[in-house]
């Protein structure tokens, strides 16, 4: 079940041709809600409109906003033009997009033709928030090769509800976007992580391509009980397709949480168990001397070095990097100065991917 309530729109705070963020008026309260034009079409200030407050009433953190589900002022909208490819199947929110695998696409014979990645280096994260620091590093070492960003479905469906990819594509950091599986909003709409891929190298000649899920990832403590998992399928892909993968560890020293401390059980359990194909790991060597010792030995315990190609290297300037575009990061609420080490995780990974070219 869903909580939901009837609202009205009272003022829109910043809005474009896929996302609003609004205000609604809930029995007095204001509250932050957001509207998603591609579902439901966009609103406008005294539109009553019924809103999602099942996040907020579970006090989540990613994803604890209000979301419109109808609006009673505009009941109808219009169907867009091409393609017949739902994302988010039989639910009431089908969307159809226009992806780039199918019958009527003028891409349509690329994925027939295509042979393999050629060595094409993907870098494949968890978590959302490696995005604005992995390109920063990239795009500073190498400011003239294409970076594309593949945004699976293992969080936010919308790319639109992602703040960090609209700036960064605005900024020149990212080049283009791609969403596959039950995500949508890219700038290339695909059915899975092959074709994600192949679009990728083919349509929109990238350089370096990084994979990663969108805002939020749900975890249960459980071994296997992460969302963040699919790595493990999308390394898989890329080997496959004779691509280069570079897993970006989460490494991290700030959280509380034991099992997350140095590497994160959540790669160490994809790099032990779930990955069939062997990828690249890359450390920072500058860590400070215990903490890279307890890392060293997590590789050691968990035998990742004899199934995969561990290397260490040394950056720096992970930084001087988010300070250059003037980016600001966290992640689980942590900033930067807070969480140091699973920043610096993404833009060493950056770092050694920049050398290839």
């Amino acid at each position: 079940m869903i909580s939901k309530r009837l609202a009205k729109v009272v003022e829109i705070i910043s809005q474009n041709d896929l996302i609003e963020d609004i205000r609604v008026d809930i029995k007095g309260s204001i509250e932050k809600a957001y509207n998603y034009v591609q579902l439901t079409g966009p609103v406008a200030i005294g539109d009553e409109v019924i809103v999602n407050t099942t996040a907020v009433e579970l006090s989540l953190g990613t994803g604890g906003f209000h979301f419109v589900i109808s609006n009673f002022n505009q009941p109808e909208s219009k169907f867009t033009q091409g393609g017949h490819i739902m994302k988010l199947r039989y639910t009431p929110f089908q969307i159809k997009v226009d992806s780039v695998e199918e019958q009527g696409s003028p891409y349509h014979d690329i994925f027939n033709d295509f042979v393999c990645l050629d060595g094409m280096p993907v870098a494949v994260g968890a978590l959302h928030s490696i995005v604005p620091v992995f390109a920063a590093t990239f795009k500073r070492m190498c400011p003239d090769k294409r970076l594309v960003y593949i945004m699976s479905d293992g969080a936010a469906l919308p790319m639109a509800f992602s703040k960090n990819v609209d700036n960064l594509k605005k900024m020149g950091l990212i080049d283009n976007t791609i969403t596959y599986g039950n995500a949508f909003g890219g700038d290339y709409e695909c059915i899975n992580i092959y074709t994600s891929l192949i679009t990728a190298k083919e349509i929109c000649k990238a350089d370096c391509v990084l994979v990663a899920m969108g805002p939020g990832i749900a975890g249960t403590g459980t071994k296997y009980g992460f969302s963040g998992i699919d790595q493990a399928v999308i390394i898989d892909a890329v080997e496959k397709l004779n691509g280069r993968s570079y897993i970006i560890p989460r490494i991290s020293f700030a959280d509380k949480r034991s099992r997350h401390k140095g590497i994160s059980h959540h790669t160490l359990t994809i790099l032990s168990e779930i990955t069939n194909k062997a990828t690249n790991l890359v450390i920072n060597s500058l860590y400070e001397p215990n903490k890279l010792s307890i890392i060293k030995e997590q590789i050691l315990l968990n035998s990742v070095a004899e199934k995969h190609r561990v290397d260490f290297e040394k950056y720096d300037k992970t930084k001087a990097d988010l300070e250059h575009y003037g980016l600001k990061v966290k992640s689980m609420g942590r900033s930067y100065d807070e969480d140091e080490e699973f920043f610096v995780a993404a833009s060493t990974v950056a770092y050694r991917i920049s050398k290839l070219f």
